[in-house]
């Protein structure tokens, strides 16, 4: 007999080979219990720009302000920081764990006409913000036409 859930779980499995990586972790529709991983991580990062400064945006929950670091360096802009896995309390038992833990690092190379010395940074709620002003050259400027 065909069974659907089976042949997803089978074929997760033979991915999970393939790529060396988990897609699911706790218990499976059939009842086997799956071993919990820990996965690689990178924060999700929106990045904006305005007349005034370029602004990244990256979000880092249940991290802390000293957990995060960030540095300007060579035209880059570089987030680092971990995200620790929870101790397991005494008298608690997960069954699914999907938040992924461990070190991270993104990288962006820097646009032309940023003044990097200016960047600064703010932490808020779990958001970190970049900000990064534009040069004063860089910045677009507006030409009068005169009329003859």
């Amino acid at each position: 007999m065909w069974d659907p859930i089976r042949e997803l779980t089978n074929m997760e499995n033979r991915l999970e080979r393939f790529f060396n990586a988990p897609f699911s972790r706790g218990l499976l529709g059939n009842g086997e219990k799956e071993a919990m991983t820990v996965t690689q991580w990178a924060p999700l990062v929106d990045i904006s720009e305005d007349d005034k400064e370029y602004l990244v945006r990256a979000e880092l929950p249940d991290l802390k302000k000293e957990d995060v670091n960030v540095t300007v360096e060579n035209g880059e802009l570089t987030i680092t920081g971990e995200r620790k896995l929870e101790k397991e309390e005494k008298g608690r038992k997960y069954h699914r764990i999907e938040r992924s833990y461990g070190s991270f690092m993104r990288s962006f190379t820097l646009p032309e006409g940023v003044s990097a010395e200016k960047a600064c940074a703010d932490f808020r709620d779990g958001v970190l913000e970049v900000h990064l002003p534009k040069d004063e050259k860089a910045k677009p400027k507006a030409i009068a036409i005169k009329v003859q």
